[in-house]
């Protein structure tokens, strides 16, 4: 982080997204016609977000969401979803301390309701009702994410 550039005085921030796109997505539905013959019953959904920010060149990140949905009942997996959808910003004079927060947190709010909708719309083209993922908090999960990180290394050292 110490080559990113600090923001001289009176010099904005600029922040530009230059595109987005789904980068992976896997969708299985091992089970479906036990599933769509069957008696309904309620599944077991196990769901999973993390932002994954990377420097691309000077000036240009990438940051990617990782989702992973794993929907499952007594008759086997339901379906699995795994997705990865990504977009590249460019950001100039952001000052070292403000570029990991903006790539985590704002960036990253800025992906998700594409794909809160592309998740929404693939499974309910898999034939099943649409997951509608609730909003996400992002500094929550970035604040979560640094304190793990930060005590990562002394539950090593014991």
């Amino acid at each position: 982080m110490a080559d990113q550039p600090v923001a001289a005085e009176g010099q904005q921030i600029h922040v530009r997204i230059l595109g987005q796109y789904v980068k992976d997505l896997s969708f299985e539905s091992p089970n479906i016609t036990k599933m769509l013959s069957g008696a309904p019953e309620n599944p077991n959904l196990n769901l999973e977000l993390n932002v994954v920010p990377t420097l691309v060149r000077p000036d240009l990140h990438e940051v990617a969401l990782t989702f992973k949905a794993e929907a499952t009942s007594k008759a086997g997996t339901i379906y699995d979803l795994e997705m990865v959808y990504a977009g590249l910003f460019e950001i100039k004079n952001a000052p070292a301390e403000a570029l990991e927060p903006m790539l985590n947190i704002n960036s990253a709010a800025l992906l998700f309701p594409f794909l809160r909708r592309i998740v929404a719309d693939l499974t309910r083209e898999g034939g099943f009702p649409p997951l509608l993922l609730d909003p996400v908090d992002f500094a929550s999960l970035y604040m979560k994410k640094r304190e793990a990180t930060a005590t990562m290394p002394r539950s090593k050292m014991s």
